[in-house]
C-alpha cells in the first residue's frame, strides 16, 4: 500500500520517488500532481520542508526573521512562472510587493574605503563622477562600445567585466553583486552560466551595450505579437511596476502551502527519511532509507544538492558522481538582528561589501526598510561565503559570529543600541558556486543520464540557477521529464 513500508522490508510499486523536500522537490511534486500523476513519495531527511527557505518568529517580540531568501525579483519567464504558481496555490492576497519607486528598490549601497556610497541608479548618473568611482561611468560604457570582442568558451565574471568596462566596474559593481547573489568570488564565477546575457551579447554583437540595445529594439518590435497571455498576478506586477515581492508572514509560506496542496492530493511526504544508499538502473530505482528500510520506484527526481547525490552514486555511477562532486559549495553565516526604534539614517535595500575591502561580512540587508515591523529596525548580516574559513575557521561559535556582526553594524551604520532580538546560524554548504566551466559540466551531467537511459531527473540550485524562481522552474522541468518518459 502506498505510503506504508515495513522495517527491513521492501515495497515494490510503480511510483515516482522525489528525494529532497526543498522548494525544488516540492515544486516537482506540485507539477506532477497538476498533470494528473499519482503514486508519488517525497522523502525529506529533516523534520520540515522548504530547504534553505525558513522564516522564524521570535515568540517574545513577534519579530519575523528570514534565515534564507526574503524577496523575489520580477524576472522574465522564470518570475512569471512563480507568480503563476502563487496563483495556483491561492496566495495572491499574501504577496507583498515593493514597487520600482520604493527607496529599497532605488537605493543600493556599497561599503568602500570606510564609507557607505549610494550606487548610481539613473541614466543621468552615468555622466557624473560619483564616489567611489574615480571617473564617470559613461567612460566604462564607451570602453565596452570600442573594445574588440574576445571569442571565448567561458570567462570569469570579474575578468569579463574588467575587460569590457574597466577595473572599477569589476571591483565596485560586479564583485559585491556576486557576493550578494551567491556569496562567491567574481574572479572564479562563470559569466557564461550566471550572467549568460552579458556573455552572449559580446559573442553575438561584439559589445554588451550593443547587444542589449539590439535586444531592446527587437523586443519592442515583437511586443505586440505575443500571443501568450500573462497570468493575472503577472499582469498586476507589470502594471504596478513591482521590483521585488515577499510573502505576508514570511517566505516559508510558499513551501508550506505547496506541501499542504500535495499532501491533500495524495503525495506521501515522509519526514526524517534520509536516503542512505541509492541504486539507479535503466529499469528501476532502489533506495535505502535511514540505513534499514528499502523502497523501489520506476522513476526518481533528485532535489538534493549535487554533493549529496554524488555520495549516493559514487559506487554505481562513478563518472556522474565525479562531475557532481566537482560543483563547489560555500557556507554562509546569517545573523538576524532587531533593534528598538529607528536606528538607520538611510533608506535602502541594504549594502554590500566588495571583497577588496578585506572584511568578513558580505553585506547587510535592511529588512525593515523592505517590510516594516512596527517600531523595530530589522537587519540581516551575511558573512563568510567563499571566504568563510579565512575569517572564521571550521567551527566558529554563534557568540563569535553574533559579536562580529553587531560590531560591524556599529562601525559601519553607527548603531549604538544593543539588539532586542537576534538569531545566528551557519548555513553549511548552502550555495553552489558556478565556477568557470559549470555550463559544460551541467551538460555532461545531463548527457550521462540521457545516454545511460537512467530513470532520473534533477532539480535544485546545483544545475540551473540559484534563485527561488530558478529552483521552482527546475522542479517543473524535472516533473516534465518524468511525464515525458511515460
Amino acid at each position: 500500500m502506498l505510503g506504508k513500508y515495513y522495517l527491513g522490508t521492501c515495497i515494490q510499486i510503480r511510483m515516482t520517488l522525489i528525494i529532497g523536500g526543498g522548494i525544488g522537490g516540492l515544486s516537482a511534486a506540485h507539477y506532477l500532481i497538476k498533470a494528473g500523476k499519482k503514486n508519488i513519495v517525497l522523502l525529506e531527511a529533516t523534520s520540515r520542508v522548504g530547504g534553505w527557505i525558513q522564516s522564524i518568529q521570535d515568540p517574545k517580540t513577534g519579530i519575523l526573521f528570514e534565515k534564507g531568501p526574503r524577496t523575489l525579483r520580477i524576472k522574465g519567464n522564470v518570475g512569471s512562472n512563480t507568480l503563476s504558481l502563487i496563483e495556483e496555490l491561492g496566495l495572491e492576497n499574501k504577496v507583498k510587493p515593493i514597487t520600482m519607486d520604493h527607496p529599497s528598490a532605488k537605493n543600493r549601497l556599497i561599503f568602500v574605503n570606510n564609507k557607505l556610497h549610494f550606487l548610481p541608479s539613473s541614466f543621468s548618473a552615468l555622466f557624473k563622477k560619483t564616489p567611489p568611482f574615480s571617473r564617470r561611468l559613461v567612460n566604462g560604457v564607451w570602453k565596452d562600445l570600442t573594445s574588440p570582442p574576445k571569442k571565448s568558451d567561458d570567462d570569469t565574471v570579474y575578468s569579463f567585466v574588467e575587460r569590457r568596462f574597466g577595473s572599477e566596474f569589476a571591483d565596485y559593481l560586479i564583485s559585491p553583486m556576486i557576493c550578494g547573489i551567491c556569496a562567491g568570488d567574481s574572479k572564479e564565477i562563470s559569466v557564461k552560466f550566471l550572467m549568460p546575457g552579458l556573455f552572449q551579447a559580446e559573442q553575438k554583437h561584439g559589445s554588451v551595450v550593443k547587444g542589449f540595445l539590439t535586444d531592446m529594439m527587437q523586443k519592442g518590435k515583437h511586443e505586440n505579437d505575443k500571443s501568450e497571455a500573462l497570468s493575472k498576478l503577472s499582469g498586476k506586477a507589470k502594471n504596478e511596476k513591482w521590483s521585488v515581492f515577499g510573502m505576508d508572514g514570511g517566505m516559508s509560506l510558499l513551501p508550506e502551502k505547496i506541501k499542504e496542496g500535495i499532501i491533500n492530493n495524495g503525495v506521501d511526504v515522509r519526514y526524517k527519511s534520509e536516503v542512505t544508499s541509492l541504486s539507479i538502473k535503466p529499469d528501476h530505482v532502489r533506495c535505502c532509507i535511514n540505513g534499514k528500510d528499502f523502497i523501489e520506484s520506476d522513476y526518481a527526481i533528485s532535489a538534493l544538492p549535487a554533493y549529496n547525490l554524488a555520495q549516493l552514486l559514487k559506487d554505481e555511477h562513478s563518472i556522474l558522481s565525479d562531475e557532481l562532486s566537482k560543483i563547489p559549495y560555500v557556507n554562509v553565516a546569517v545573523v538576524n538582528l532587531a533593534f528598538q526604534g529607528k536606528v538607520l539614517d538611510k533608506e535602502a535595500f541594504g549594502f554590500l561589501v566588495p571583497p577588496s575591502q578585506g572584511l568578513p561580512i558580505l553585506g547587510v540587508i535592511f529588512d525593515s526598510c523592505n517590510f516594516p515591523q512596527g517600531e523595530h529596525t530589522v537587519l540581516t548580516v551575511m558573512m563568510g561565503g567563499k571566504w568563510f574559513n579565512k575569517y572564521f575557521g571550521d567551527n566558529p561559535t554563534e557568540k563569535r559570529l553574533y559579536t562580529i556582526a553587531v560590531g560591524h553594524c556599529r562601525d559601519i551604520l553607527g548603531i549604538t543600541e544593543n539588539p532586542v532580538s537576534h538569531h545566528t546560524e551557519v548555513l553549511k554548504n548552502c550555495i553552489p558556486q558556478y565556477v568557470v566551466g559549470h555550463h559544460n559540466r551541467v551538460d555532461r551531467i545531463f548527457s550521462y543520464i540521457e545516454d545511460k537511459k537512467l530513470p532520473l531527473a534533477l532539480a535544485g540550485s546545483s544545475y540551473s540557477g540559484i534563485g527561488i524562481h530558478d529552483v521552482i522552474l527546475s522542479g517543473k522541468r524535472a516533473a516534465e521529464s518524468v511525464l515525458n518518459k511515460k
